[in-house]
């Protein structure tokens, strides 16, 4: 899949409003993806959660403190698609 994230807004109710490259638009709620501990819980604040940006480098969106989500979950999440197949390491 590898389509990166190049805007981001963050919504009410600990979402985010992406745009990716490909022209895809769309809402993914956070709380679904992850737990507000470790490098995610200063997340659970909101004026911390929206200091969100997209790092150009990564393709995808994060925080200050380096917390980022893929962005093949990103894109899973808003087109419904499936998450691209994993080969194991023999």
């Amino acid at each position: 899949m590898l389509v990166d994230v190049i805007d981001v807004r963050p919504l009410d109710a600990y979402r985010l409003r992406l745009t990716f490259e490909d022209g895809v638009e769309g809402d993914v709620d956070i709380t679904k993806l992850v737990t507000f501990t470790g490098v995610f819980a200063p997340l659970a604040e909101q004026p911390y959660f929206r200091q969100v940006a997209v790092n150009p480098d990564s393709g995808t969106v994060c925080w200050p403190n380096g917390a980022d989500i893929d962005p093949d979950v990103l894109y899973s999440q808003v087109t419904g698609q499936p998450l691209p197949a994993v080969q194991k390491a023999r």
